[in-house]
């Protein structure tokens, strides 16, 4: 596992390395984002396509081979843009995507997975609608500090523990994706993907605190009362405990915590991550017209340091009592990559407005006199995240409606609020809405848990998610 990670984090130092007296001599001008096709854009529809269909309709074969499929749909991007453009632009818009947005974002996901992946819970307690209410409200406030993903694989296995008394617990499994692995990541860069894409655009890192902070109290609250309804009317009126000589993890008077070293490492991402925002050296580095700021470089190298530190000091038995494996974050990076890629000329010709060929959808999140729509930035940024990724769909809403951090977090406050939720929020609407989602359905069911198919999953968040968003929408957008 360690020389897995190490091999990786040196490979990549070294493509960088190597990129760069090339890079320096590929820099070339980029097309104009108003003269480039909506067809540019069917890579990236491809990509995101094949993310939301192939688990459905053939998983054994996406299994196998979606690490193909996605640098088959890099490819059917690259190659033609190098023909119509130039072999130098296409080479910088890759560098870009890479260096700008892919690297950092990869680097301090695998921080987080890895980090969190070191600390085993251990124990049982007794699965009390009190409980679980409590566990979810845990989770929630540790989303936002140490990623959905982090905060569901930490807490996901001592849930299902403390419940495997119990013949229902689908309707547990299921408000821990809406809390725990959506809505509870709302508030800083490191809770979700999309909020981090925003901070690597400029977004400030505490500014989601302030604008999303009410939004995202209304609908976490709203969703652990009707949980604590709902938990309670099971627990209490179906009288659904099996013996107590049944449960397959007798309870404990306490939970054990190992792999402790791994809050200090949480706490020096955390600190890595501010410092990037806060510290302005103004030096940076030019490779093939994209510029590395130092203070990201040094980021996302002592990242790396960080995520190698935690493979070092763990106990192996803590990261074996979480199953800890690689596997998520394979997939998450070979798709990513693709998607980094292929959203270059869709954010170009968003960023070129009315000229551009998506002017139908800037028209439909504005109002008559081109002023954004913020509800329709909610629900059209909620919508696609449901059913593609949230964090690019975040990334494409952002450069609609501007691309430009400062005037968005002053002037258009309300607008990047609303994509933001739309983003974070609705990400729960499908299993495929957002990565945490489908790890802790397949963890559930490797627990014996009963969960829904992808109709199913829809039809309680259409129950229960959709009226809540409605009225979100009303409130604040």
């Amino acid at each position: 596992m360690k020389r897995h990670a190490a091999s990786a984090c040196l490979a990549l130092a070294a493509a960088c390395a190597m990129w760069s007296p090339f890079a320096a001599a590929a820099v070339a001008t980029a097309p104009d984002g108003a003269a480039l096709s909506a067809w540019w854009g069917a890579p990236f529809a491809g990509v995101l396509l094949s993310i939301a269909l192939f688990p459905l309709v053939a998983p054994a074969f996406w299994h196998h081979h979606f690490g193909k499929l996605a640098a088959a749909w890099g490819i059917a991007f690259l190659l033609p843009f190098a023909v119509a453009f130039g072999v130098a632009p296409a080479f910088g818009t890759f560098v870009h995507a890479l260096l700008e947005e892919y690297v950092p974002f990869i680097v301090l996901l695998t921080a987080l997975y890895t980090v969190a992946g070191g600390i085993c819970v251990r124990g049982n307690l007794h699965g009390t609608p009190r409980l679980n209410t409590a566990i979810l409200v845990l989770g929630t406030a540790l989303a936002s500090v140490m990623g959905t993903t982090g905060a569901a694989m930490l807490l996901i296995r001592p849930l299902l523990r403390a419940n495997d008394n119990r013949q229902h617990t689908v309707h547990v499994v299921v408000f821990f994706i809406f809390l725990v692995a959506n809505a509870g990541g709302s508030l800083s860069p490191l809770g979700d993907p999309p909020l981090f894409l925003g901070f690597l655009n400029g977004v400030g890192f505490f500014w989601t605190t302030q604008h999303l902070a009410l939004p995202m109290l209304f609908v976490c609250v709203v969703l652990l009362a009707a949980f604590y309804a709902i938990d309670s009317y099971y627990f209490h009126r179906r009288e659904e405990e099996r013996p107590a000589a049944l449960d397959p993890t007798p309870d404990a008077p306490k939970l054990t915590v190992e792999g402790k070293i791994n809050f200090v490492l949480l706490a020096a991402v955390i600190a890595l991550v501010l410092m990037s925002g806060l510290w302005k050296p103004g030096i940076s580095f030019d490779v093939a017209g994209t510029h590395v700021a130092l203070q990201n470089a040094v980021r996302d190298g002592l990242l790396i340091v960080v995520t190698l530190v935690s493979l070092t000091v763990t106990p192996r038995t803590a990261r074996a009592g979480n199953d800890f494996n690689w596997a998520p974050m394979e997939e998450v990076a070979k798709l990513f990559a693709a998607i980094f890629v292929t959203i270059a000329p869709v954010i170009a010709i968003l960023r070129a407005g009315d000229a551009g060929a998506f002017a139908g959808i800037v028209h439909l999140v504005n109002d008559a006199s081109g002023r954004p729509d913020d509800a329709m930035y909610f629900w059209a940024t909620g919508i696609l995240s449901s059913f593609l990724d949230n964090a690019p769909t975040y990334l494409v809403f952002f450069n609609l409606a501007g691309g430009d951090a400062q005037t968005l977090m002053t002037t258009g406050a309300t607008t990047l609020a609303a994509i933001s939720a739309g983003a974070v929020f609705m990400g729960a609407n499908s299993y495929i809405g957002n990565a945490p989602n489908f790890m802790v359905k397949a963890i559930a069911e490797s627990r014996g848990v009963r969960m829904p198919g992808f109709f199913g999953y829809l039809g309680w968040s259409g129950a229960i998610l959709i009226p809540v968003f409605l009225v979100t929408g009303w409130l604040f957008f």
